[in-house]
């Protein structure tokens, strides 16, 4: 078979184009079969409904090795065809999975086996959530779906009775539903509002009672799933990825904290706390550094010829706009004092920097450095400020380069 190819046996009804996939693996565990309910490590907290991609990723390599080598190859690559013929494939790899899992129940050697095939007990234990998420992969769209409809919902009751339709008694599929649609909704609120008017009340125990205990594991599954987004640091980190991170965790939390009445040490107000710890310990650093790495960033040099540090600037400008989206998301975090010293300092700093830069630059309306930094304290000023400020200042920038 190549290295490189999708395999379909002809005995099979699959699609012929299987066959002709070609490519490099892309990391995406079954192609993005399930990837709706595929979550990022860390993952200290599992959920019914929530798959680690390491685990996903160990299954997938799993069926292709050690169950269907005959019918595909882990390493393909990707495609729309690739994607088709897979789909085709899996009632099939299914049954393999089932059997394979079955002929082990009462055979402690060949049950060590398959475990260390598989990569370990946690992925073992996780084996039978990640085979009914690929049983149930047609539904996980149709969730999708609900959850992008349910943005569009205004009516409450309308959408009390489309969550009513979900498969509530079954738990381990609803788990799966539930996470793949809320992954889709912008304003998670919009869904506990109406499950607390199915439930006439907003006590986590009423939401247990009704059924609906999976839509609050998932909310807090997408929660937990920001934490990823905020390791990436450095000049060049996508901080808008950061920044919706942020944005994020704070809606899924604020649907939680804001509406359900929570049990003292009950496992959701556990979790909860423990997200907010996370999130708020990797946030909390990018705060401090905020006022030194803007005074770095616009003031003068000391020795030598005057030049703008880039890097640098792109640094302090990053830091505002995190700095920007922690105010919005504060109620959600644990950072109400490094952000009120960070949200004092910039502003102090910035008006003495713009002030500086606006200055140099009458004097001398070709100093390009001065100006640049200006261009780059007033894309902060408006975060820190608000836009008719800045807008004020672009107006004195431009009075300044005038040539007199």
């Amino acid at each position: 078979m190549p290295a490189s190819a999708i395999s379909v046996t002809p005995e099979k009804s699959a699609p012929s184009s299987a066959g002709a996939l070609r490519g490099t693996r892309t990391g995406r565990p079954f192609f993005g079969l399930i990837e709706s309910v595929i979550v990022e490590s860390p993952v200290n907290f599992e959920f019914e409904g929530a798959i680690s991609r390491d685990h996903a990723n160990a299954v997938w390599i799993w069926m292709a090795r050690d169950l269907a080598s005959d019918l595909l190859d882990v390493n393909a690559g990707e495609t729309d065809e690739g994607r088709k013929a897979l789909d085709a494939l899996m009632p099939e790899l299914l049954i393999r999975a089932r059997k394979a899992v079955l002929a082990v129940a009462d055979n402690a050697e060949a049950a060590r086996r398959i475990k260390a095939q598989l990569g370990g007990e946690g992925v073992w234990t996780r084996l039978p959530i990640i085979l009914n998420a690929l049983k149930c992969r047609a539904l996980l769209e149709k969730a999708q779906g609900f959850g992008r409809a349910a943005n569009g919902m205004n009516d409450e009751a309308g959408l009390a009775l489309a969550l009513q339709a979900m498969p509530l008694q079954d738990h381990a599929v609803a788990a799966l539903l539930m996470m793949s649609a809320v992954g889709q909704v912008a304003n998670p609120a919009k869904l506990i509002t109406a499950v607390l008017r199915i439930a006439g009340s907003a006590h986590e125990v009423s939401i247990q009672r009704i059924g609906f205990a999976p839509l609050v594991d998932a909310i807090l599954a997408h929660a937990q799933n920001q934490v990823h987004h905020l390791s990436n640091n450095g000049a060049y980190a996508d901080i808008d990825l950061t920044c919706r991170a942020i944005d994020r965790f704070h809606r899924l939390a604020r649907s939680i904290n804001a509406y359900i009445e929570l049990a003292r040490n009950s496992r959701w107000s556990t979790v909860m706390a423990a997200l907010i710890k996370a999130v708020s310990e990797r946030v909390e650093p990018r705060l401090r550094d905020v006022p030194g790495n803007l005074n770095m960033a616009l003031r003068k040099g000391r020795e030598g010829s005057d030049r703008v540090d880039s890097d640098m600037l792109l640094v302090a400008l990053n830091g505002v706009y995190v700095l920007a989206t922690v105010r919005d998301c504060r109620d959600s975090l644990g950072v109400n004092a490094s952000f009120d010293q960070a949200w004092t300092q910039v502003g102090q700093a910035l008006e003495i920097h713009l002030q500086r830069n606006l200055d140099a630059l009458r004097a001398n309306p070709a100093d390009t450095v001065s100006a640049e930094r200006l261009d780059a304290a007033i894309k902060m000023a408006e975060q820190r400020f608000n836009a008719e400020y800045a807008e004020t200042l672009r107006r004195a920038k431009e009075s300044a380069e005038r040539p007199r």
